[in-house]
Formats: structure tokens, sequence, C-alpha cells
């Protein structure tokens, strides 16, 4: 490949720079929102529980629920009968209800957005691989271009380690070690 040609090719690749990053930050967003609409009615039930539950209205909402409760059945109200009096019963077993809907509400929401995470990782740890094999290449290409000019860089440890290809299996082995 002639110089020109080379020149023409980072010139368009300077000139496509910007529309790239642009083309990046859509793609995430649209990871984002195909991951979100390709949920199940299952698991937008479970996100919409998950999300208003952690709400403070879902928190003003059962601190009034219980105050009525306790309210109505500990005889503070005159002339009402209590229908669940104290221990409150039926209020207990509503609330062990409640929290363990919420709670395989919160693990839906959570088991799917482990999935999502785990496709992030998986694109991440691929984008890697290759950006780790560009940069590379450039250091070879750099080390040529100092060795064509005389420069001496054979004595530089760091350099020659870079240039050595990754041990992605002993990599594997380290991060199995971890988990």
């Amino acid at each position: 490949m002639n110089s020109n040609k080379l020149f023409d090719i980072l010139t368009f690749r300077r000139k496509k720079y910007a529309k790239v990053r642009k083309d990046v930050n859509e793609i995430i967003r649209t990871f984002k929102v195909n991951a979100k609409r390709n949920r199940s009615i299952a698991d937008r039930f479970a996100d919409a529980i998950t999300s208003f539950s952690g709400s403070i209205p879902f928190l003003v909402i059962n601190v009034v629920w219980f105050t009525v409760w306790i309210a109505l059945n500990t005889d503070i109200l005159p002339g009402m009968e209590p229908f669940d009096p104290f221990p409150f019963g039926l209020l207990t077993m509503i609330v062990s209800l409640e929290a363990i809907l919420l709670s395989t509400a919160v693990l839906i929401s959570q088991n799917r957005e482990t999935k999502v995470n785990d496709l992030r990782s998986e694109i991440d740890a691929r984008i890697d691989i290759v950006a780790e094999e560009k940069v590379t290449k450039c250091l070879e290409l750099l080390t040529l271009l100092l060795k064509k000019n005389d420069v001496d860089v054979s004595n530089d440890e760091t350099l020659i380690k870079m240039l050595e290809p990754e041990d992605k299996e002993y990599l594997e082995r380290e991060i199995e070690k971890q988990v």
C-alpha cells in the first residue's frame, strides 16, 4: 500500500471518528431500549412492582395503612369494634404475604438485570480483546519506525513485555480462581 493511500485512509477515519462515537452511544442506548422492550409481561410486571415498591409513595401508603389499621384495632377510635385485635394476626399475615410478593418481584427484576449485565460484560470483553490487538499492532509499528530510524529499544523491558501476546488461558484461570 502506498503512503498516499494510507494517508487517505487515516484522513477518512478521522472524519468518521465523530460519527463512530455517535454510533457507539446509539448502540448503547439501543441496547438498553431493546433489553427493556424485549421483557416478558411477567418481567414488566415485576419491574413495575419493584420500581413502585422502592418509592416514597409506597412508603407513605404503607405507613398510612399500618397507622389506620392499628388505630382501628386498638380502641383508639370510640365506637369502633376491633376486627383484628392485638397482636394483629391478620395484619401480620398480610405483611408477610406482601414481603413474599415484593421479594419475589425484586428477584425476578434482578435476574433479568443480571442477564443484561452478563451480555454487556461479554460485549465489553470482546471489545477489550479487539482493542488490545490494535494497541499491540500500533506498538509493533512504532517499534519498526524506531528501528528504521536507528533508535535502539531492544533493552526496553517494558516495551518487550507489552509486545508479548497475552496468555488468555492464564487470565481465564486467574479470573476463575477469584469467582
